[in-house]
């Protein structure tokens, strides 16, 4: 008579992961440095008659940003051929730094990673970044890999939340999930709209790579470390204009609607409470909320919707000052911002995109 096992203990299986642990974080920008007194005087030539709104570029809470070109690149026209070239180049870069840098963070070798998550949506490439990291980074050839494009300025959180899908389902596996996107090199000078206007007011660049695994046992945090407990998103329907990509002959054209702020006050309450209450969790359970700082305005309407005060983005507010809204890559910055400064607690991470989406993650630090 067979007697019935359980495939677990018979270790035929793994078991089942209870704990995603953050390893490590680390970033990186580009090495030009411009100030937002710099890039205004800059904006005032190229759009004079948007000069009347130059006290926008003051009112936006950042002071300066890294980008991947010298500044005299921004003030001449390019192709798509030539756009792309450049892209391929710095975003490699970038993102061999932040692997490495998050790989000897976490106290691994690159051979010990299991699986890549690369994220972006400044560039179009094919191969995709992480086929061409393989080689150039010295990953495994049996590496799997996950290329993201579409998510925009949520794709940080996105992509983390693919991740931790991945370690989640994986017990013990090594994860690396890359983000990079480079805002600067999709101005367009020739473009004369507005919300080419507001984007130069706002974007830089950066990348972030971020290392996970899945625990089968309980949490054992290490100094430093951070943990998932849950993510999510949502999407409201009919909002594909409200922010997004229009491919122009010479490179990706902005959607920005001035609509954003108002679908924020009327909608991202219930979002944020529905996710919430999956959980079994509300507003005033956190220590701490790590938000993608888009601009200002973002920040202040995600504030006064979930009845925040001032103090409790200032994680945002510093990588906001610092860096500008690098897309995707700034809400990861914003969560190094908070581990760096020793923040600990249950944090609510939430980041925005084209759809128009949120996306949360909730950490423990």
């Amino acid at each position: 008579m067979l007697a019935i096992t359980d495939p677990r203990v018979a270790g035929i299986l793994p078991a089942p992961v209870s704990d995603i642990s953050i390893l490590s974080v680390a970033t990186a920008v580009p090495p030009y440095v411009m100030t937002q007194d710099d890039v205004a005087e800059r904006a005032r030539k190229v759009w004079p008659q948007f000069n009347k709104l130059e006290k926008l570029f003051a009112n936006t809470g950042i002071e300066r940003r890294h980008v991947s070109e010298a500044p005299e690149w921004y003030l001449q026209t390019h192709s798509w051929e030539e756009r792309s070239q450049v892209y391929y180049r710095h975003a490699l870069d970038l993102l061999e730094r932040a692997a490495h840098e998050a790989v000897a963070a976490a106290g691994l070798a690159i051979g010990d990673i299991d699986m890549l998550v690369v994220n972006t949506i400044t560039g179009v490439a094919v191969p995709s970044l992480d086929a061409r990291l393989i080689n150039r980074v010295g990953l495994r050839s049996d590496v799997e890999r996950l290329p993201i494009f579409g998510f925009g300025c949520g794709g940080g959180v996105a992509g983390l939340s693919r991740a931790a899908t991945l370690a989640r389902a994986t017990p013990g596996a090594n994860v690396l999930s890359l983000t990079v996107d480079l805002c600067s090199l999709c101005l367009r000078i020739d473009d004369p709209s507005i919300e080419m206007f507001v984007s130069a007011s706002l974007f830089g660049d950066g990348a972030v790579g971020v290392v996970l695994r899945g625990e089968p046992g309980g949490p054992a945090m290490a100094s430093g470390s951070a943990h998932i407990i849950a993510t999510g998103e949502h999407l409201w329907p009919g909002t594909e204009r409200i922010m997004g990509w229009d491919m122009k002959q010479d490179g990706f054209g902005v959607v920005l609607s001035p609509q954003l702020q108002s679908l924020m006050r009327d909608n991202l309450g219930d979002a944020v409470a529905a996710f919430l209450a999956k959980q079994g969790l509300g507003i005033e359970d956190f220590d701490g909320f790590l938000f993608h700082p888009g601009g200002s305005k973002v920040l202040d309407t995600a504030r006064d919707v979930l009845n925040l005060r001032e103090d409790d983005l200032r994680h945002s507010w510093n990588v906001l000052r610092k860096f500008g809204n690098m897309s995707s890559a700034t809400a990861l910055f914003v969560l190094d911002e908070a581990m760096r400064s020793g923040a600990r607690g249950r944090h609510l991470m939430m980041a925005f995109g084209p759809g128009f989406s949120a996306y949360f993650a909730i950490l423990d630090l």
